[in-house]
């Protein structure tokens, strides 16, 4: 079975991009499901900017993400995350991925519902593990059992994923089938806003 051809590929983003309108795309999900590797290929052919909130945050602080858990605690991290997501969505139209935890906050979900079209990318635990566990900066797995922390946080943030705009499945495929998935995502969320409009 052959792929999708250039031009099938060049109609699917035009149709994407006039679907997505004058709103931000954001990326919400767990770390190592793909976001900012899926959300860059996503904005290229989308001709939009692409940003990585955890790097704005690194680079408006001039501290790691780790640096910042270590010196003001998960809480005043989220804080500043919450201004930084605001200010980006604030700006033209980009694509946007943003930490695993920002979606959780009840203020930064509510911006992002208002502001931007919110795509998950929802992988299985096996998944996430393999993904997560070949690097070391993610603050939230410094813990005895990392990988059941992972399950736990996947259980407690999964409900809130849920009410993201679009759910794509994050694979093991290769990145390119993901970014065609989005796309498919999006270009079908006018036809569906459609039907379900009265």
């Amino acid at each position: 079975m052959t792929g999708p051809s250039d031009s099938d590929l060049k109609s699917l983003n035009e149709r994407a991009r006039a679907a997505l309108g004058e709103r931000n795309l954001v990326f919400v999900g767990l770390m190592g499901a793909g976001k900012s590797s899926i959300g860059r290929l996503v904005a290229q052919e989308l001709k939009l900017s692409f940003i990585d909130t955890d790097h704005e945050i690194e680079r408006v602080s001039s501290m790691t993400i780790p640096e910042l858990f270590a010196a003001y605690g998960e809480q005043e991290f989220r804080a500043l995350e919450t201004r930084v997501i605001e200010r980006l969505l604030k700006g033209e139209p980009r694509v946007i991925s943003t930490g695993g935890g920002a979606f959780i906050n009840a203020n930064t979900r509510a911006e992002i519902k208002q502001c931007g079209l919110s795509v998950w990318l929802k992988a299985e635990l096996d998944v996430l593990w393999e993904r997560v566990s070949k690097r070391d900066g993610r603050p939230l797995l410094k813990t005895a059992n990392p990988k059941q922390t992972l399950e736990n946080l996947m259980n407690e943030r999964y409900p809130v994923y849920a009410e993201a705009d679009l759910t794509v499945m994050s694979r093991n495929v290769r990145k390119d089938v993901i970014v065609r998935d989005v796309l498919d995502a999006i270009a079908g969320s006018v036809a569906k806003s459609r039907e379900e409009t009265p």
